[in-house]
């Protein structure tokens, strides 16, 4: 539908879309946050009270999923499961609860147990590795892997849990090993499998070949039903953009992580994820307020900072100093102009998310950049007060604070006064 915007942005992006984003299915996503992203070292384990409050903002996001955790881990993590699993069931959320587990019975049985207790649905993520350099390591042959993997599939069946299948390292494994572990998996009954890139060494080629030889597989053998994830990693820094192409090539699941937390350098950032699929309108429903707050609560939950030129989150995001893209926003808010003003220099519009455009002072900026943060802060722009502040600017090297502009604008009006 054409807009009365639509001249002012040429968007290359849209010239020729060969296919369209998850033709198959509607696009679910799961949050690894409390489960992937707090494997990483530098990563403290949240708090229950913040790991609750991450559950709550998750679930007004519309992401589908959560991994609440690994049970077989220990005491801690069964008590921190249960105490959310009760949390979605006695808040009623619309999030669903899904836990870690090796492709062992004693960690099933741990999920089993606490769906149980609390009787609450928990979708079994079962991995196992499939790679060769991890059968390698580990001295695993591939019959034993099979039995492995259907006995803990089993036993989730049994208690009508649904299970979803993780081969970890898929991107690195054998066609012929993942026929067979695929569909021994479905044939006992795996809703899901997961397609995992644990290393980050997937390009968009290998997704699509990948993920076209899954779906083919499930198709030939009957399966045409089982679900597809996938789940990224950030080695190569491609854990967003490989999702979104994910995506296009045939997964319905997309997993991730809030800030793209995790092992190494991290997962797929789910912020990031979603933020492009909003504004590449795939989510047009999907409300994204508290996607901010979702990162900043994730940053001190897991005392990890966020970066000053992160998407959205970061403080930079949306602040400039230079003169001409300050004046070029001035220029738009002039002639009443929001939306323009909120995109002639952001990709992302700041609105969208419930930020704004920011306009700094700085040994780049002009003038401009001075009027405007004072008549924003309620100053009268008298050209002495303009220059004594675009002076101070200009003898420094870096964007001035907001008490060092106050200072320089008290130091003035002192002047003026003795005067």
């Amino acid at each position: 539908m054409k807009t009365e915007h639509d001249d002012l942005i040429y968007d290359w992006n849209s010239v020729e879309k060969v296919t369209t984003l998850s033709p198959r299915r509607r696009i679910q996503f799961l949050d690894e946050t409390l489960r992937d992203g707090i494997q990483s070292p530098s990563v403290v384990d949240p708090k229950i009270e913040d790991k609750l409050e991450l559950v709550d903002l998750a679930n007004s996001l519309g992401i589908d999923t959560m991994d609440i955790g690994l049970p077989g881990a220990g005491k801690r993590a069964v008590d921190d499961v249960t105490t959310i699993a009760k949390h979605i069931r006695d808040k009623r959320l619309a999030v669903k609860a899904s836990c870690a587990a090796r492709t062992h019975i004693n960690d099933v049985q741990a999920i089993v147990d606490i769906s149980q207790a609390v009787g609450i649905e928990i979708e079994v993520l079962c991995f196992i590795g499939s790679s060769p350099i991890r059968q390698y390591a580990e001295d695993w042959d591939l019959p034993r892997m099979l039995k492995l993997s259907a006995d803990a599939i089993d036993l989730g069946r049994r208690y009508g849990l649904p299970v979803a299948y993780v081969t970890e390292d898929t991107t690195r494994s054998r066609p012929d090993v993942l026929h067979k572990l695929f569909t021994n998996a479905v044939d006992h009954g795996a809703a899901r499998l997961i397609v995992c890139d644990t290393v980050g060494h997937a390009t968009p080629d290998g997704i699509r070949n990948l993920l076209k030889f899954t779906r083919n597989l499930l198709d030939g053998t009957g399966h045409s039903e089982v679900g597809i994830d996938w789940h990224g990693h950030n080695d190569r820094g491609l854990g967003v953009v490989n999702s979104v192409f994910a995506i296009e090539f045939g997964a319905d699941r997309i997993h991730g992580t809030a800030l793209g937390i995790g092992e190494r350098v991290g997962n797929a950032a789910l912020d990031q994820i979603l933020l492009n699929l909003k504004l590449l309108g795939e989510l047009p429903d999907r409300d994204l307020t508290n996607l901010l707050q979702w990162c900043q609560v994730a940053s001190r939950a897991t005392h990890v900072p966020i970066h000053p030129q992160y998407p959205l989150a970061g403080t930079d995001a949306f602040r400039t100093a230079t003169g001409v893209h300050a004046a070029a926003i001035i220029k738009a808010e002039k002639k009443g102009h929001a939306w323009l003003a909120d995109r002639i220099y952001s990709g992302v519009p700041a609105g969208m998310f419930g930020k704004e455009q920011e306009i700094e002072i700085g040994h780049y900026s002009g003038e401009s950049n001075v009027v405007y943060w004072l008549k924003k802060r309620g100053y009268e722009p008298t050209h002495d007060l303009v220059a004594a502040v675009f002076a101070a600017a200009k003898a420094g090297n870096h964007v001035m604070t907001d008490a060092e502009v106050t200072a320089v604008i008290q130091a003035h009006q002192a002047k003026a006064a003795t005067r």
